[in-house]
C-alpha cells in the first residue's frame, strides 16, 4: 500500500491518504519540538524508535481489550491506522508528580499521587494546548459527557495495563499524553502514539533524578544522550514480546 496525498503534517508525523480511504499512512519524523515549538532540534533514528515502540504498545494493549486505530507497520517508520476523527481534547494521565504539575501545584517532583490524576487539555497549537475543566468542554462543545466518560474510563484502563508493561521492563510510567479518534461506525479508539515523546518514563535501576531519565525530557532539559535514551526504552518494549 503506497501513500498518495499528504493530508497533514505535524511536529512529529506526517499524515498520508493511501488507495483505501479507510486507511492512513503515518510516517514518523526525526524531528524534535518542546515547550510549544518553541525549541526545535532532531533526534536521529526518533522516527523509527518512536513507531515500533507504539506499534508493540498498540498491539499490546489491543490484546487486552484496548481498541487502538493502529493496523501494521509496513516500513520502520510507518504506521497503517484507521481514519479517524480526532477528538479535539488531549488526556494526561499522572501517577507521579513531574512537570507542569509540580510548576502549577508546588508538589515536589518524584512524589506518587495517592491515585492516578486524569486532565485534560485543549488540541489546540494557536492557545498552546490549554488545561481544561469538564465545563469548558462541555462548553466549547469538544465532546460530549457520555463520550468523555468514555474516554476517562479508557485512559484509566490504558494506564492500569501500562504500568503493569513498563515495570516488567524496570521503568516507571510517571505520566503520559493519550488522544482519541472516532472511526466512522462512531466507536472510540485509542490514536497518535505511545513513545518517550508522549511519555515520561523513569529508569528504575537509576536514582538520580536526571540519570534516571528515559524520555523527550532529556531533550527538553539539555541532559544529553537523549538517542541511547530512546534506544533504551526500545530494546526494553521489543524484549517483552520476545519471551
Amino acid at each position: 500500500m503506497s501513500q498518495t496525498e499528504k493530508l497533514y503534517e505535524g511536529k512529529a508525523k506526517i499524515l498520508y491518504s493511501t488507495e483505501v480511504p479507510e486507511i492512513l499512512l503515518t510516517v514518523y519524523k526525526d524531528d524534535a519540538t518542546a515547550f510549544n515549538a518553541q525549541k526545535k532540534g532532531q533526534i536521529k533514528g526518533k522516527g523509527e524508535m518512536n513507531c515500533q515502540i507504539t506499534a508493540a504498545l498498540f498491539e499490546w494493549l489491543a490484546s487486552v481489550g484496548i481498541p487502538t486505530h493502529y493496523i501494521d507497520s509496513p516500513q520502520p517508520n510507518q504506521m497503517r491506522v484507521k481514519a479517524v476523527t480526532i477528538v479535539p481534547v488531549e488526556v494526561v494521565v499522572r501517577n507521579i508528580a513531574a512537570g507542569s504539575l509540580c510548576r502549577q501545584t508546588g508538589l515536589p517532583e518524584g512524589q506518587v499521587l495517592p491515585s492516578p490524576l486524569v486532565e485534560y487539555y485543549y488540541k489546540s497549537d494557536e492557545l498552546g494546548d490549554p488545561l481544561l475543566t469538564r465545563d469548558r468542554i462541555f462548553l466549547l462543545d469538544l465532546v460530549t459527557p457520555e463520550r468523555l466518560v468514555e474516554i476517562e474510563n479508557m485512559a484509566r484502563q490504558i494506564n492500569k495495563n501500562l504500568q503493569k508493561f513498563f515495570d516488567q521492563c524496570n521503568i516507571t510510567l510517571v505520566d503520559f499524553k493519550l488522544e482519541f479518534g472516532i472511526d466512522t461506525q462512531q466507536n472510540l479508539l485509542l490514536a497518535d502514539e505511545i513513545s518517550p515523546d508522549t511519555c515520561r518514563l523513569w529508569d528504575k535501576n537509576e536514582t538520580d533524578p536526571q540519570s534516571r531519565v528515559m524520555d523527550k525530557d532529556r531533550f527538553r532539559k539539555d541532559l544529553g544522550e537523549v538517542e541511547s535514551a530512546y534506544q533504551q526504552v526500545q530494546q526494553r518494549v521489543l524484549a517483552q514480546f520476545k519471551k
